[in-house]
């Protein structure tokens, strides 16, 4: 596995990694879950916050450039891409009924619709809000917005492109979000504070055993 970084014109930049294993099987359709259900043998990407099963997807993280943190993840197609990020929720919440919300919002501020739909992963957002190419063509990008409640977090997943239109097209992006597992930790965090991603290490996919070992040492 390799990492590439990727710059561009905005205050964030894209890290590219490249992953030279095979796709590990996907897990029965049960997720996302807690990182404290997944097998010890299971084999994931360690990103902090956020463990992805390797998929035949490209992984790319979000990064500010000023900083270096890692603000989200992403799982990237030719026509389609899907954006993950995980944020703390107190025990029994709803967010995702607010979340909505300010989604909502925002989409009509910006000329566009967001229409709530039933969806694999319960009620979802579908949006269509008009965007400016990089060349300065206009068009309208549609994209599904996911919630989805753990214990104590929540995951908020976009799904944008091509996918957000193409059932077929977004399964290998549902079966992303649905193998993710989210590792909340026990740090005090106020209800919608974004929980911390981080670059792999080493940049290697591993097993939950060898994690544990490694942050024993």
């Amino acid at each position: 596995m390799r990492l590439r970084r990727k710059n561009t014109d905005e205050p964030t930049e894209v890290v590219e990694v490249v992953d030279d294993v095979e796709p590990a099987a996907p897990p029965a359709p049960a997720g996302p879950v807690d990182a404290s259900e997944l097998d010890r043998d299971a084999v994931f990407i360690d990103l902090g916050s956020l463990l992805v099963q390797p998929t035949d997807l490209d992984l790319r993280l979000q990064v500010d450039e000023e900083t270096g943190s890692v603000l989200s993840v992403l799982m990237v197609a030719e026509e389609g891409i899907l954006e993950m990020r995980a944020f703390a929720s107190s025990r029994g919440g709803d967010l995702w009924a607010d979340v909505r919300r300010e989604i909502a919002a925002d989409s009509a501020q910006r000329g566009g619709t967001a229409t709530e739909q039933e969806g694999p992963f319960g009620t979802e957002l579908y949006c269509e809000v008009p965007v400016t190419g990089p060349d300065g063509e206009q068009f309208v990008q549609p994209s599904r917005v996911i919630g989805c409640t753990g214990p104590r977090w929540f995951l908020r997943a976009t799904i944008a492109g091509r996918p957000a239109q193409d059932a077929e097209y977004a399964a290998p992006f549902e079966e992303a979000v649905r193998s993710l597992a989210v590792r909340r930790g026990n740090e005090a965090m106020a209800p919608g504070e974004p929980l911390p991603l981080r670059l792999p290490p080493e940049a290697r996919p591993q097993t939950v055993e060898e994690a544990a070992a490694e942050a024993a040492d």
